[in-house]
């Protein structure tokens, strides 16, 4: 049975890796980003909603007073 000649495949793959960057970074450099996210400014709206009037507090059972 014949030898695997495996003396190309380092420039193979190299060559593939290479080539496979060189395509996703031209595929990404075609996006327009914004300039700086943090300049844009979120308008935030005010829900009325019923129990924001009221006054609530949750009571965990180890702070409750003993008995």
């Amino acid at each position: 049975m014949p030898q695997l000649d495996t003396s190309t495949w380092f420039i193979t793959i190299t060559s593939m890796i290479m080539t496979l960057f060189i395509l996703f970074q031209l595929k990404i450099s075609n996006y327009l980003y914004p300039a700086s996210p943090e300049s844009t400014e979120l308008k935030t709206q005010k829900h009325s909603t019923p129990w924001e009037m009221k006054w609530t507090k949750i009571y965990l059972p180890l702070s409750l007073p003993l008995r």
